[in-house]
């Protein structure tokens, strides 16, 4: 068992999102007292929508996998939610498809551009699917991340392949297909006519920190990770990019 008089307490958002939700609750608070709808593509699990659904917004999670979908279910039954939670199966090159124009305040796209077969296609549907005023929580992998990560590890060969390939892939083994900077992921949300209020990094430190570090002092950690994520260039060496952004 923990002692408390020598291990720090456990913060309730864990330092891996908390600059997401930072900039989410933000957006909520921005509505307070009005439901919105908002959409999850590539929403798995849950690990956003239940807690929006909890905070009394309607929220549909498309996603590929029947299996993720099934938890989604169980898990916003759960949290007393299933009424306000929908789950599609569905995948993010199918999202023009699937979701009526001009119908939603806020979409969350995370972990998704990097494996679609066409994400400026995505993000067009995207811009199709929010009202005037909406904003979408856009979460990519950072290829600086991965170059380091790699180099890192001894695996040169890889960094390099990730440094010269054009998409930000380590060869044909890598598992996404594509990773971005700041700039490129601005530049896609941009040429579907949205426009880039913030960006931030996500796990800045929490993927290079031993786990006996992360758990000694997670609140440490938490108020780190929180103050290096919008300053560059610690911001742009974070595993992941998020970029929030609004249809005028």
């Amino acid at each position: 068992m923990e002692n408390a008089s020598t291990r720090a307490a456990r913060p309730l958002v864990s330092a891996r999102t908390a600059a997401v939700w930072v900039v989410l609750r933000r957006e909520l608070e921005r509505h307070a007292g009005r439901e919105l709808t908002v959409l999850d593509v590539g929403g798995g699990t849950g690990g956003f929508a239940v807690p929006m659904a909890e905070a009394g917004h309607t929220v549909t999670v498309v996603d590929a996998s029947p299996d993720a979908l099934a938890a989604l279910t169980r898990r916003a039954a759960d949290a007393g939610v299933a009424d306000r939670v929908r789950a599609v199966q569905g995948d993010g090159d199918a999202l023009a498809g699937l979701v009526a124009p001009g119908s939603v305040d806020l979409i969350l796209c995370h972990a998704v551009l990097e494996v679609v077969d066409d994400p400026s296609g995505v993000v067009a549907a995207i811009y199709g699917a929010l009202r005037p005023g909406g904003a979408v929580s856009l979460l990519v992998a950072s290829r600086a991340a991965a170059i380091l990560g790699r180099a890192i590890n001894g695996h040169l060969r890889a960094a390099t392949a990730l440094a010269s390939d054009p998409e930000g892939r380590a060869g044909t083994r890598d598992t996404l297909r594509r990773r971005y900077d700041a700039d490129s992921a601005a530049a896609l949300l941009n040429s579907a006519g949205l426009q880039v209020e913030q960006t931030h990094g996500v796990r800045v430190l929490a993927d290079l920190l031993p786990s006996s570090v992360i758990e000694e002092d997670p609140q440490t950690l938490l108020d780190l990770e929180l103050e290096l994520s919008s300053r560059p260039p610690f911001r742009d060496i974070a595993s992941q990019l998020h970029l929030f952004a609004r249809k005028p």
